[in-house]
């Protein structure tokens, strides 16, 4: 019963959050504020594990193909498929719900122990709202373009990790890479990672809206926006495979 009171007031919240808001040129503001701190705050720590990623998923693709009836171009193969349909918009989603859904479940839920979102609906003003919904807006918009980015990296890294430690040819790579390459792997990794921008910031934000008590129980609201984003991500991850790719 408690999991049904939470979930029936998520999405309570959800409907508060996405009304019309009252003034767009105010959210504007909020939205690019959020699109820097949500997407080029997080672009450095995606670069550097995309780049590792594709170099690991290379090395051992490469020696995990030992048979000789298996080409070496396969290793191409495996490292575009594993980068673009799970490791791109699955894990980097996985990394973001950490950095970003602990930063918003804090700071939403300073606000609440401090009294500031009282304050908020003291003059009138949809605090779910105008605290919320730029956070989601922003992630939408932006987490498409990190995935992308990341998905380049994940391949730049493999290509030079593969040629420079010798377990793969420049040219085998490459061929891999373009073989019998389907677009619509990529349009299932930009529909997973849109569920998974508005999964994280919403979330995390319920864990910090509804905070009661001081310090000690905004941290524990920040714990638990993270394990449930993971949660949540890894269930709606199953959800959008099954009914894009079964």
């Amino acid at each position: 019963m408690k999991l049904l009171f939470h979930i029936g007031r998520y999405f309570m919240l959800m409907h508060r959050t996405l009304r019309r808001p009252e003034k767009w040129s105010i959210y504007r503001r909020q939205i690019f504020r959020e699109i820097d701190v949500i997407g080029i705050g997080s672009l450095g720590i995606v670069a550097i594990i995309s780049v590792f990623m594709g170099a690991v998923i290379t090395i051992q693709s490469a020696f995990g193909f030992e048979s000789p009836w298996i080409p070496l171009y396969a290793v191409g193969v495996a490292t575009r498929d594993s980068i673009i349909l799970e490791f791109s918009p699955t894990i980097v989603s996985l990394i973001l719900a950490g950095k970003v859904g602990s930063s918003i479940a804090s700071e939403i839920g300073n606000m609440r122990v401090s009294e500031q979102i009282d304050a908020l609906e003291v003059m009138g003003i949809n605090s779910a709202g105008y605290l919320i919904l730029p956070k989601i807006i922003a992630s939408v918009f932006i987490l498409p373009f990190l995935v992308i980015i990341s998905m380049f990296l994940g391949h730049f890294g493999g290509y030079v990790f593969g040629v420079v430690t010798g377990v793969v040819t420049s040219y085998e790579f490459v061929y891999g890479i373009q073989y019998e390459f389907h677009p619509f792997n990529v349009y299932y990794a930009l529909v997973k990672i849109a569920c998974f921008a508005f999964i994280i910031p919403s979330v995390s934000a319920y864990q910090g809206y509804y905070t009661k008590g001081g310090s000690l129980e905004v941290g524990a609201a920040s714990i638990r926006a993270v394990v449930y984003s993971i949660i949540v991500v890894l269930l709606f991850n199953f959800i959008v495979t099954q009914l894009l790719l079964a």
